[in-house]
């Protein structure tokens, strides 16, 4: 075939692809939908609430501390739209279905779910208990289940709607040091993956989102354990670093904007990209990576080490100027523990 006829081709196709992508977007408008969103009292679960807000929706914010929820509800009310909290511990099943019904009741449906609530635990395996797996899969695998279990029902009488499960670059490539998140997150990106094509006929978009680093501010409410200090040195200045992570106020317009579309996925971070792509194409130049990696981490600590401690609780042995854009995002996103 003519080399002309095919650029030509590709070239209409890209453009068609694009009209279809942009008239998706513009179809499924924010304004007086109502969005759950996990861990939405602070991190990037309120940035995607203000953003909600701003829109004309409608946001239910589910969490477990009292305190961050009244500050996450001033923080939103001068935004528009209209704030529900509730208290939810998402490790029991229970409170999960009486928050969802409550919901319901007082916003009259949930057309968004976003799975955002999350942990990370970080050091060396020789630290990580049978709990730390248990909580992390509870949280990160479960909860996402149980609630997509209670609302996709009332999604299918409602006539459709979004699930946007919030996974990792850690769901799709393992990373040293943080075995229980990266288990949990890659048991939630394949069951998001699995429930796309599955629920697609009943008009509900299931989008999954792998993040890389994110200026979120959640360093400081991390858990640590090994060598505390050291292991909060390395994630700190990851967190932190310009090159390689992304400011939470555009990873949430880009998740809302894959949302509307029903993107089937989303991978933020051009490293993050990268790292996807190399692990797919060169597993074991991945693996051998990963290796050498983890050589550079900090090496298991005592006994006592065990111990987690919040990033908030450590020895900072690094200077502030490394996480100057992170521990501003800790202030304005109400991760810290005096806002």
């Amino acid at each position: 075939m003519n080399p002309r006829v095919l650029l030509l081709a590709g070239i209409l196709l890209f453009v068609t692809w694009l009209i279809v992508r942009a008239s998706r977007t513009a179809r499924y408008s924010l304004q007086d939908k109502v969005a759950l969103i996990t861990g939405g009292s602070r991190g990037l679960g309120l940035v995607l609430a203000r953003q909600m807000c701003e829109a004309g929706g409608k946001v239910a914010l589910i969490a477990r501390d009292p305190g961050e929820l009244a500050r996450a509800k001033a923080d939103l009310a001068p935004r528009g739209g209209v704030v529900f909290t509730i208290q939810c511990d998402l490790l029991d099943a229970a409170q999960i279905q009486s928050a969802v019904r409550q919901i319901i009741d007082r916003l009259g449906k949930i057309d968004i779910l976003i799975n955002n609530a999350g942990i990370i635990e970080v050091g060396p395996l020789e630290h990580m208990s049978h709990e730390d797996f248990e909580r992390a899969m509870q949280l990160h695998f479960w909860a996402p289940f149980k609630l997509i279990a209670q609302i996709v029902p009332e999604m299918r009488t409602w006539g459709g709607g979004r699930i946007v499960n919030i996974s990792s670059i850690g769901g799709k490539v393992a990373v040293p040091h943080l075995a229980p998140y990266s288990a949990s997150k890659f048991a939630l990106t394949g069951f998001s993956d699995a429930l796309r094509a599955e629920l697609a006929r009943d008009n509900i978009y299931v989008t999954t989102v792998a993040p890389g680093m994110m200026r979120t501010g959640s360093h400081v409410n991390a858990k640590f354990k090994g060598e505390h200090d050291a292991e909060f040195a390395w994630f700190a200045a990851s967190a932190g670093a310009p090159l390689i992570s992304m400011n939470a106020d555009r990873a949430a317009r880009k998740i809302l904007a894959a949302c509307r579309r029903g993107q089937p996925s989303l991978t933020l971070t051009l490293v993050a990209r990268a790292a996807i792509l190399g692990n797919a194409l060169f597993p074991n130049l991945t693996g051998y990576a990963m290796k050498l990696v983890n050589r550079l981490l900090p090496e298991a600590g005592e006994r006592e080490d065990n111990q987690s401690r919040a990033g908030y609780e450590v020895r900072r042995l690094i200077p502030d100027w490394l996480t100057r854009l992170a521990d501003k995002a800790t202030a304005r996103n109400n991760e810290s523990k005096t806002s």
